[in-house]
């Protein structure tokens, strides 16, 4: 997940046949995808949208130099 994605946490996701979905689009705030979502479902009436929250993945903790041991050659 990119840096720009990890700020747009709410999506509006668009529901397909066979359980597949499409992101539609990615926000900052519910309001607006709410917002958006009164707009996708007033142009496709016959389409299944719903917003979900897409927490951001835990970035992995880097490691201090000091713990990083030299090796000695022998």
């Amino acid at each position: 997940m990119t840096y720009r994605d990890r700020l747009y946490n709410w999506c509006i996701v668009r529901l397909l046949p066979q359980l597949q979905r499409v992101t539609v689009a990615r926000f900052r705030s519910r309001s607006q995808a709410e917002n958006h979502l009164k707009v996708l479902r007033r142009l496709m009436p016959t389409a299944a949208f719903v917003i979900v929250f897409d927490p951001p993945a835990p970035v992995p903790a880097l490691t201090r130099p000091e713990q990083i041991t030299p090796s000695t050659p022998s």
